[in-house]
């Protein structure tokens, strides 16, 4: 608590005023009686500012979430200060719709969850500094929350899944295959060398400048992608799988963007265009890079669940692959995974879409 407490130090707080004055916003239901331990979760580690409570038996009783998506695709990216002024300006207002949808009232609370790490600094400064002041205010518990132990153990909200299963995060911050053995208990097996499947999809979405196509004007880059994929057909590029001869369930994707952005400039050559403008080839382009993508995602976790298997980490007949993050809600490669896990006798698991990306309930 007093690293978390110098932590908080970095960024700026919201006044004491503000808080109280959030307090007394809010209306007591008399005859409420909750039996269980309620928790309230805050998320803010990129763009969604997000709030959920959920008591200890995994029971919603609700959220609320703000999305910065339509900032940031106008301004072709992420930009931390931006990111960190619509988090202070939302997380007041989406604390209170969570709670209020509840129908309990912050005093009521048993604890306050927050994501602490990763992610990016701004953001999750804004989260932690308006928890540690409610916290505060109201004398509660807090539990520092790692964002991708949520984004791992999330499943258990839907499925009953034992310890251990092997977990699949994948999303535009991250890349890891981790053998889950309990809360708090993760053996990482491997990583992104370099950038995040979601991050390089973005970049190839700005590169082919999806946001002027008019199918894609209103889609994030990995939906850009996945959508207009469809439409395309992946064997007018042969583009290969990066780190076919790596003996690890290590995974990279720089250099796979590196070779999509070499081939969308001999295109626009080819058909006589300025970059910003529609290669009539996009549709194809999008095709070849998400399946090289979930060919790559497919090869080093198929690595990871032999090797898994071999030294009886998993259990031999009914190993449990859990898939989540952002990434996890393109079904290409959710059907490419499938495929891994139909050959090696497991059983693939993914929390539904509104799960998989970054929410307040994997936070509570």
């Amino acid at each position: 608590m007093l690293i978390l407490n110098k932590t908080a130090g970095v960024f700026s707080k919201p006044s004491k005023r503000k808080v109280y004055e959030f307090l007394r916003s809010f209306n007591i239901y008399p005859g409420t009686l909750f039996l269980h331990k309620l928790v309230l979760g805050i998320e803010t580690s990129c763009d969604d500012t997000a709030a959920a409570v959920v008591d200890e038996t995994g029971n919603v009783l609700g959220e609320a979430m703000h999305s910065q998506t339509e900032v940031h695709l106008k301004t072709g990216g992420i930009i931390p200060p931006v990111a960190q002024q619509l988090h202070r300006e939302n997380i007041q207002r989406i604390v209170q719709e969570a709670l209020s949808v509840s129908r309990i009232s912050p005093s009521e609370l048993s604890a306050i969850a927050t994501t602490i790490k990763p992610g990016l600094a701004l953001s999750l400064g804004v989260g932690l500094s308006f928890s540690l002041q409610l916290v505060d205010q109201l004398k509660k518990p807090f539990i520092p929350i790692h964002h991708m132990e949520a984004h791992a153990l999330t499943i258990r909200l839907t499925n009953k899944v034992e310890f251990p299963f092997l977990v699949l995060l994948i999303s535009g911050g991250h890349c890891l295959l981790a053998l889950v053995r309990g809360v708090s208990d993760f053996l990482l097996l491997g990583k992104s060398l370099d950038i995040a499947p979601g991050d390089m999809l973005d970049k190839v979405a700005r590169r082919l400048s999806l946001i002027r196509h008019p199918e894609c004007s209103t889609m994030s880059g990995g939906k850009a992608i996945e959508h207009l994929a469809k439409q395309g057909n992946r064997f007018h590029f042969d583009i290969k799988p990066p780190m076919q001869r790596a003996k690890n369930c290590d995974f990279s994707f720089s250099g796979l963007q590196h070779v999509i952005d070499k081939t969308i400039m001999q295109k626009e050559k080819e058909e006589g265009i300025e970059k910003g403008q529609i290669l009539s080839s996009a549709a194809d382009i999008a095709a070849a890079v998400q399946h090289t993508t979930a060919c790559h995602l497919a090869k080093r976790t198929h690595r990871a669940i032999l090797f898994c298997k071999q030294r009886n980490l998993l259990s031999q007949s009914n190993a449990v692959l859990v898939v989540s993050g952002g990434v996890a809600s393109n079904l290409y490669i959710r059907k490419a995974l499938e495929i891994v896990t139909n050959a090696t006798q497991c059983t693939l698991l993914c929390p539904p879409p509104r799960l998989c990306t970054d929410n307040g309930i994997m936070i509570a």
